[in-house]
């Protein structure tokens, strides 16, 4: 695996390092002393699978408090999705920005979301996707999110948004919440 170190700290994109022959290919996506190696918590409690039906469907921008806030490893397991982090931890030099890739099941890349970011995605195709583990399990008293429009973060999604649910419809913007303090 390669670990490219993106400009919000903590967050990386790790790409596969793929083997093949005449039966096809092989290639790890998971390697607990590799990650640590790179400060990545791997205390895995909890694997998630999203599906979604149509293109242009936005999920996020999702995030728990703590003491439940999470680390997330994401990867899209079939067809393509954009995906965003949003750094919010209030004490980082990096507090409200963005960064946005896509992931696919042809390019196999995996996103790092660290503790303190806001996460989510937009379907790129129909049937897209997305594959992710957890450090913390699902803890409904600590959900929560910021809007995938909040003009202050200024997200360019690559299509039009087509759906998405109502509580990720009426998250609160940034500027009206308290967020926490990094962990």
């Amino acid at each position: 695996m390669k670990f490219q170190q993106l400009p919000l700290e903590g967050a990386f994109l790790v790409s596969l390092e793929k083997r093949s022959d005449e039966r096809g290919s092989f290639a790890r996506a998971f390697c607990k002393n590799e990650f640590s190696a790179h400060g990545i918590p791997t205390d895995i409690v909890q694997s998630n699978i999203s599906t979604n039906e149509k293109t242009g469907i936005v999920r996020g921008m999702h995030f728990q408090r703590a003491p439940h806030a999470e680390t997330k490893l994401v990867r899209c397991t079939r067809g393509a999705i954009y995906d965003v982090i949003v750094d919010i931890r209030e004490d980082s030099p990096t507090f409200g920005q963005w960064y946005g890739v896509e992931l696919s099941e042809d390019n196999g890349l995996l996103i790092v979301v660290p503790e303190g970011f806001a996460h989510g995605y937009q379907a790129l195709t129909d049937g897209a996707t997305a594959f992710y583990m957890v450090t913390t399990a699902y803890a409904p008293g600590s959900e929560s999110g910021l809007r995938h429009d909040d003009p202050a973060l200024g997200i360019k999604w690559p299509l039009a948004v087509t759906d998405m649910s109502d509580k990720d419809r009426h998250w609160p913007l940034l500027s009206q919440q308290n967020v926490g303090r990094k962990t």
